[in-house]
């Protein structure tokens, strides 16, 4: 089985929540999913990807009301779960002149969890990623002190809708310079696990960040934060404990 994002013939299931009851099937890029009850109580699940890996359970469940939930999810999981910080590398550098400002949408990489519902609590069933060939590490600073990050070369986005579904979210970030002399920043390294992800359709969007240009004693740092979204997009489930700050420091390269 081999399921392409570009074959036009195939139908991919967007993001939301499914009843389920005696079966149910769900297709993503590269991935199959399929639910069958094969008991009062329970359910085998089966996923395959188009390398040929399959993944099967069985769910033992509690109520008859039974609700799958697809959402995307921060993409920590693959290839291991490591690390909560994310580095964007920006295909095109953004400069800001000195005491300047500027907004930008960027494209964050996301993966996918499934959710099983009962009694309208989420259970964390299981996650894929649509586009494993790109999902790295990378680390941020020295190799003695540095910080491990889940690594993405990404590309600036016009507007919210500006996004490879199944594969990308879209974030807004803000940029202030507040030194007395211009410069240039190439990325940005931030703990995603204080941003929440939101989906329509096939679409996602995240909470978005601000970096602070600034200069500390004698040192010039990025003070990075997450900013809330105000949006009427759906919440995604939480799937990983959010971090103990809201913000992080990174040296000015």
């Amino acid at each position: 089985m081999k399921i392409m994002s570009d074959n036009p013939e195939v139908s991919f299931s967007s993001f939301g929540k499914y009843d389920l009851e005696d079966e149910l099937e769900l297709i993503l890029p590269n991935t199959l999913i399929k639910f069958n009850r094969i008991s009062e109580n329970a359910f085998s699940y089966y996923r395959k990807n188009s390398e040929g890996k399959v993944v099967e359970k069985i769910i033992p469940v509690k109520s008859q009301d039974v609700k799958i939930e697809l959402a995307p999810i921060r993409p920590l999981n693959y290839p291991a779960r490591r690390t909560n910080h994310v580095l964007l590398q920006f295909d095109k550098e953004i400069y800001l002149s000195e005491n300047s400002a500027a907004s930008v949408f960027v494209n964050c990489p996301i993966e996918i969890g499934i959710f099983l519902i009962q009694n309208s609590k989420h259970d964390s069933l299981d996650w894929v990623t649509c586009d494993p060939l790109n999902s790295r590490f990378g680390l941020y600073g020295s190799p003695d002190t540095g910080t491990l990050c889940k690594y993405a070369k990404v590309s600036l986005a016009t507007d919210y809708d500006d996004s490879n579904p199944y594969l990308e979210g879209v974030l807004q970030i803000v940029v202030e310079n507040t030194l007395s002399f211009g410069h240039t920043i190439s990325k940005v390294v931030f703990p995603i696990t204080d941003n929440t992800l939101y989906y329509q359709n096939s679409k996602t969007i995240l909470d978005g960040l601000k970096i602070t240009m600034k200069k500390r004693a004698a040192v010039n740092i990025a003070d990075v934060q997450t900013t809330s979204l105000n949006t009427d997009w759906i919440a995604s489930p939480t799937w990983e404990d959010k971090t103990s700050s809201t913000h992080m420091e990174m040296g000015l390269e």
